[in-house]
């Protein structure tokens, strides 16, 4: 395995700002980027343009998630401290409180980022309204009639995602709560978004993102971009739809928009792993960021420490451990290395092939493992004072994902060999020579429930309408939960498979000036998996998340009920 030393710079982290509902003395009647009058086509799109977020809920779902361990436990020597003090607080599932507002990857980064890119869409759908009588059918709007649609539900999703249960049923998330789905600019300071119009259960919010992705995913129009991949081209609007269907488990309309983002060869869609430019850091993030590159559906550029998280070695991908007091494995800290990089697969055996000279480690430590595309970018405002800002470039929406949507549909539509053939092709694309068959997944998946490579799932207590699955299935669902793992490792997506099947998270955790190991489980009807609101939010007036007691819904809002765990 190489390694790579990297002596950072300090660097100035600063988040974007724009004026955001949600907080108490912003202006909130401006144009949300500050231009002047919205009075063009022209001018529409170019606003799109600043609705991308610069913030990504990636390091708060990986924290929370099963990919990284503590060092301090499964490495005995280690007594580092967090990066920053509130990973601490993620990792143990707490409120997540001890952050600043310009700090980077934080709840409110992401909250706030998200409804600033909301605020956006739904000036430009307001501009349009104002220019035109039928903006979906006015050739000089429709373009960005369909961008602004789809934007706004993208953004909605990943915040109902991150920020409220994973949806359940109908019945379940009608008394879920969910988030503020707003759809008209702000023209008033201090609206009171905690009211029932405005904040909706989780099943009212799905039901307004397909509203939104219907509205718009047929007017998107690529040679309206200079550069597609940085907006929601044709390809990354039917994977995001994939991945909605497949979250709201209608799996015929998730195939249906996975087809069209993968065409009719999706073996040519996947990323080239054996053409990757390795002579540099530069030369393989350029490569794997190329914007030209069919995999990459979207691309997502962040202000993030990631990487600077990942260097401290506080909570990385790693080797694990078994106590010795632990006669039934319920303490086993399963090593991360081995299920994500190394363990191998059901037609491959140790690393997975394309990682190979492509990972990496922090100068003469022994663990803290990394794929090179965590890797920064540094963007120096004063190279003689060495400050500037730290980005990072996110693929929130590929072909490889998508390819994994469209094998965990045919599952459950009953096409199991149909799911193992998208499989084969992912394997294929990372290098893997040997086919995939179904006794390989057999004997791979074939072991316990909460065993390293078969998660714990709670299918059937999360939701009835979750279909039965035969054995030779559920193995095959373990194979597509394991590559999806792998594939999304770094972009916070396995945690939202965490919280949709029910899967049980073990947390090991020891703090610097420590010798006791801490240990904790979140089960599948832990209120902890959802996150809370930011602070900042909190402390404007909006009403937080109770991570003890769910809501329901009457007539008169949502008013807190008695929290019964099933047994």
């Amino acid at each position: 395995m190489k390694r790579y030393i990297n002596n950072y710079v300090a660097g100035l982290l600063v988040s974007c700002g724009i004026a955001v509902a949600f907080t108490s003395c912003d202006k909130l009647d401006e144009v949300p980027d500050n231009r002047s009058e919205i009075d063009n086509a022209e001018k529409v799109a170019q606003l799109l343009t600043s609705g991308y977020p610069k913030s990504s809920p990636a390091v708060i779902c990986e924290l929370s998630g099963d990919n990284l361990v503590d060092n301090n436990v499964v490495v005995p020597a280690t007594h580092n401290g967090a990066y920053s003090a509130w990973h601490d607080e993620a990792y143990k599932w707490e409120d997540i409180m001890n952050y600043s507002t310009g700090e980077q990857d934080t709840p409110y980064a992401v909250w706030e980022a998200n409804y600033q890119g909301i605020a956006v869409a739904n000036h430009a759908i307001e501009a349009m309204k104002q220019m035109s009588n039928d903006p979906a059918h006015d050739p000089q709007f429709s373009a960005s009639w369909g961008e602004a649609h789809i934007l706004r539900a993208y953004l909605h999703f990943v915040l109902v995602n991150v920020f409220a249960e994973a949806y359940k049923d109908e019945a379940q998330s009608s008394q879920d709560w969910g988030i503020p789905y707003t759809t008209e600019p702000e023209t008033v300071v201090n609206v009171d978004y905690s009211q029932p119009q405005y904040r909706k259960s989780v099943a009212e919010v799905y039901k307004l993102i397909e509203q939104d992705i219907l509205e718009g995913i047929d007017l998107i129009d690529d040679s309206k971009y200079k550069v597609p991949a940085y907006h929601f081209n044709k390809n990354a609007a039917h994977a995001f739809a994939a991945r909605f269907y497949l979250f709201w488990r209608k799996y015929d309309k998730c195939l249906e928009h996975a087809n069209a983002a993968l065409g009719n060869n999706p073996a040519s869609m996947l990323r080239k792993w054996s053409s990757l430019n390795t002579n540099t850091m530069d030369t393989r993030l350029n490569d794997y960021n190329d914007e030209k590159a069919a995999c990459n559906f979207l691309i997502q550029p962040t202000y993030s420490i990631q990487d600077r998280m990942m260097s401290a070695c506080r909570y990385c991908i790693n080797n694990g451990k078994k106590f010795d007091d632990d006669e039934d494995g319920s303490k086993t800290v399963y090593s991360t290395d081995d299920i994500l990089y190394k363990g191998g697969g059901p037609n491959w055996t140790g690393y997975v092939p394309a990682y190979a000279g492509n990972l990496f480690i922090w100068g003469n430590q022994d663990y803290g493992v990394w794929l090179f595309r965590v890797y920064e970018y540094f963007e120096y405002t004063d190279k003689i004072a060495g400050i500037g800002y730290v980005h990072m470039l996110y693929q929130p929406l590929t072909a490889e994902e998508t390819l994994l949507c469209r094998a965990e549909a045919k599952l459950f539509l009953g096409d199991r060999e149909g799911a193992i053939t998208d499989l084969g092709y992912w394997t294929t694309s990372k290098m893997v020579e040997t086919p995939l068959t179904q006794s390989g997944i057999d004997n791979k998946y074939g072991g316990e429930p909460g065993s390293q490579y078969v998660d714990d799932l709670h299918m059937q207590e999360m939701s009835s309408e979750f279909k039965q699955l035969t054995d030779e299935e559920m193995r095959v669902l373990y194979c597509i939960l394991h590559f999806r793992r792998i594939e999304n490792m770094f972009e916070g997506l396995r945690w939202f498979d965490i919280k949709r099947y029910g899967i049980t998270v073990h947390h090991a955790y020891r703090g610097p000036q420590e010798d006791e190991i801490h240990h904790d489980w979140l089960k599948w009807n832990d209120p902890r998996r959802v996150l809370q609101i930011p602070n900042n939010v909190i402390n404007a007036g909006y009403p937080s998340n109770d991570r003890t007691d769910p809501y329901s819904v009457n007539q008169d809002g949502y008013q807190t009920k008695p929290y019964t765990v099933a047994q």
